[in-house]
């Protein structure tokens, strides 16, 4: 049986990819805020949306199909830099170390920083293999609201608080060898996928499907 989405957007040797993962459940402008920020003041040349089967620290039985939240995901942001893929599912990963090693290992030499919002961090710790994925890969934290200050108390970002990069360096993140994370500030939505979500199942209640 064919699996979906098994094949890893176009990429070569030197290039700076941008890894934006998340069940995006929905898409919403806010992803496309971050996608922008990050392609500008990362000098990315490819930023890459990794829609994830699931977070493994959360109920994912009730998430549409990766096909469906794909197909909504173009329809949030159209631009030949952006990729949109759910390779993760047709690999077997179910952790972002597994994704993170994977694709060192299937794309030498191509640059990858990881993109996570400030919220994320706050949790990175329960990852699995955390460190390791620090330590393999850049990472640009995106300001998000309500995280700004608990931020750069989180323990990740203790652990790591040389690795740090001012905010004027984010242009060479992709070239500085990892650990290295630098945090990003720019315009933001105040509403989370879980608000635009728990928003969208209120308005249609009676008359929601689930592809």
């Amino acid at each position: 049986m064919t699996q979906p989405f098994p094949r890893l957007p176009p990429h070569a040797p030197g290039m700076r990819i941008g890894l934006f993962g998340g069940t995006f459940d929905p898409p919403h402008d806010g992803h496309a805020l971050v996608s922008r920020l990050a392609l500008t003041r990362l000098k990315l040349d490819r930023l890459w949306w990794v829609v994830s089967p699931g977070n493994p620290l959360k109920d994912a039985s009730e998430l549409p199909s990766i096909e469906a939240r794909i197909a909504a995901a173009t329809k949030i942001l159209r631009d030949p830099r952006v990729a949109f893929t759910g390779f993760e599912a047709a690999i077997g990963a179910r952790y972002t170390s597994e994704t993170i090693d994977y694709l060192h290992a299937h794309c030498p030499g191509v640059r990858f920083v990881w993109i996570m919002g400030a919220d994320n961090l706050l949790q990175f710790h329960r990852w699995l293999r955390w460190q390791d994925i620090a330590r393999t890969t850049p990472i640009a934290v995106i300001d998000r609201p309500g995280a700004t200050l608990k931020a750069a108390n989180a323990k990740a970002a203790v652990f790591f608080k040389n690795a740090r990069l001012p905010e004027s360096k984010a242009a060479i993140l992709a070239v500085t060898p990892p650990p290295a994370i630098v945090y990003l500030h720019g315009p933001r939505l105040e509403r989370s996928s879980t608000e635009l979500r728990e928003t969208y199942l209120r308005s249609n209640s009676g008359s929601i499907q689930r592809l």
